[in-house]
């Protein structure tokens, strides 16, 4: 039986949607909104880079509408977290291995979606790292937290290195998925490297 790249697709995206829905609950649960706040800044994180991916490449209407699952596993993981998030030891902690993960898998969905809609490499690598980074700004935004990509170790460059990685191993007609799976395994290796050992770029901005 062939195997199907656009099921792995789907698969990764909603198992980004649903990280990405959990860091936005948790970051609810730190500013201990209720159950409902939850499950919109849960959704709001989930779909908000999809959707703008989505509304730049013109396919509207955008993938949620479409496909109201989307929306589903957003609010379902949400209010999962409202009754799991009183019990981890560390939000903040939990907040940023979550986003990790739904930044890797996002990174790679969307160089992957932007590819199989036409659109030209660079601007499938652009589609990749807006997919991954809009979610999390919106949920900063919502909760007036301070922005995670502000933060000084790589954020934006570990999503980047993702789709660039994604794109690079799709061109070399690896087997189906490897492309996925090597792009995912580069972006969430280099983020987590980067929480661990605090990595940055040079910056002559920065304050010594």
């Amino acid at each position: 039986m062939p195997f199907d790249i656009s099921a792995a697709v789907n698969i990764m995206g909603l198992a980004a949607v649903a990280v990405f829905a959990i860091s936005g609950a948790l970051d609810a649960a730190r500013h201990r909104m209720d159950i409902l706040g939850f499950m919109l800044i849960g959704t709001a994180t989930g779909i908000g880079g999809g959707t703008l991916r989505d509304v730049l490449l013109g396919s509207v209407p955008v993938f949620w509408v479409r496909e109201p699952v989307w929306i589903l596993v957003c609010l379902v993981s949400s209010a999962a977290t409202y009754f799991v998030a009183p019990r981890l030891a560390s939000l903040s902690r939990a907040l940023v291995w979550m986003d990790a993960v739904g930044l890797a898998l996002f990174s790679v969905v969307g160089t992957k979606v932007a590819l199989d809609f036409g659109t030209s490499p660079l601007i499938a690598i652009c589609m990749g790292v807006m997919t991954a980074t809009f979610g999390g700004i919106a949920r900063d935004v919502l909760c007036g937290s301070n922005l995670t990509l502000m933060n000084e170790e790589l954020y934006i460059t570990t999503a980047l290195a993702g789709s660039v990685a994604c794109l690079g191993l799709s061109s070399l007609n690896v087997p189906d998925s490897y492309d996925l799976l090597g792009g995912f395994l580069v972006a969430f290796v280099l983020r987590a490297l980067a929480i661990q050992f605090n990595l940055k770029l040079p910056n002559p901005y920065r304050k010594a």
